[in-house]
């Protein structure tokens, strides 16, 4: 049944969601940084998407790279990706073809297929034992 007549609560990750639309980024910030260190995947994509872009942050690789690997360790689908994006481009992180797969290769099986195209091309550039491991890495992942 639906009802007009009653408001319906926002959370803070809807308020985060508004003042990140309005590029209020300092409560965006806030209310994501209050999420994250709750270990709230979402908002830990947030803040990681905050630092790669520089969005009321300074732009810092490093610290968008930490944010994302707490989310994707969660399996944050797109955060994984991101994350594939980071290792395979060496930002942020050391870069790494067998981590790009793996994160890449996760995304992938929670049905980003724009993580399959980068898995591929990444794969192309890796010698058999490369790719083995970052298949059985894959296969043996587990959230956190």
């Amino acid at each position: 049944v639906l009802s007009f007549g009653v408001p319906v609560a926002a959370g803070p990750f809807e308020d985060a969601g508004a003042a990140l639309a309005g590029a209020d980024y300092a409560t965006t910030l806030r209310l994501y940084r209050a999420m994250a260190d709750q270990g709230n995947g979402n908002a830990q994509f947030g803040l990681g998407t905050m630092y790669e872009k520089g969005r009321g942050v300074a732009q810092d690789d490093v610290e968008a790279a930490k944010w994302y690997r707490l989310a994707a360790n969660q399996g944050h689908a797109q955060t994984q990706f991101n994350l594939g994006v980071a290792y395979d481009n060496g930002r942020g992180v050391v870069q790494d073809e067998v981590l790009a797969h793996l994160w890449f290769n996760l995304s992938v099986a929670q049905g980003n297929q724009e993580a399959a195209k980068n898995r591929d091309i990444v794969a192309r550039g890796m010698t058999p034992a490369q790719l083995a491991q970052a298949q059985k890495l894959a296969r043996e992942w587990k959230p956190e």
